[in-house]
C-alpha cells in the first residue's frame, strides 16, 4: 500500500472513530437529559403534592379558626346577655326599693301631717278652753 492509501486508510479509521464517538456523545447526551427531565418531572410532582397538602392544611386550619371566632363570638353574645340580664335584674331591685322606700316616706309624711294636725287641734282646743275660761 502506498502511502497515500495508508494516510486515507487512516483518515477513515479517524473519521469512523469520530463517528462512532459522536453517536457515544449524542446517546450520553440523551440519556442525560431524560434522566434531568424524569428529575424535573420527580420535583415537579413532588412540589404539586407539597402544595396540594398545604392547601388542604390551610383548609382545615381556616375551618378550625372559623370554629374558634363562632365560638368566641357565642360565649361573647352569651356573656353580654348575662351582664344584661344582671343589669335588669338590679335595676329592677332598686326600682322596687326605691317604690318600697318611697312608699315609707309617705307613711311617714302622712304621720307626721296627722300630728301635725292633732297638735294644732289640741292647742286649737287648749286656746278655746282658756278663752272659755277666762270669760268666766
Amino acid at each position: 500500500m502506498t502511502d497515500q492509501e495508508e494516510q486515507s486508510l487512516k483518515a477513515a479509521k479517524r473519521k469512523e472513530k469520530r463517528a462512532a464517538e459522536e453517536i457515544k456523545q449524542l446517546a450520553r447526551d440523551q440519556a442525560r437529559r431524560k434522566v434531568d427531565l424524569a428529575r424535573e418531572q420527580a420535583i415537579e410532582e413532588d412540589q404539586k403534592g407539597r402544595e396540594t397538602k398545604q392547601a388542604k392544611k390551610r383548609a382545615a386550619d381556616e375551618i378550625k379558626q372559623l370554629a374558634r371566632d363562632q365560638s368566641m363570638r357565642k360565649d361573647t353574645l352569651a356573656r353580654e346577655q348575662a351582664i344584661e340580664e344582671d343589669q335588669k335584674g338590679r335595676e329592677t331591685k332598686q326600682a322596687e326599693k326605691r317604690a318600697a322606700e318611697e312608699i315609707k316616706q309617705s307613711a311617714r309624711d302622712q304621720a307626721r301631717r296627722k300630728d301635725t294636725l292633732a297638735r294644732e287641734q289640741a292647742i286649737e282646743e287648749d286656746q278655746e278652753a282658756r278663752k272659755l275660761n277666762t270669760k268666766k
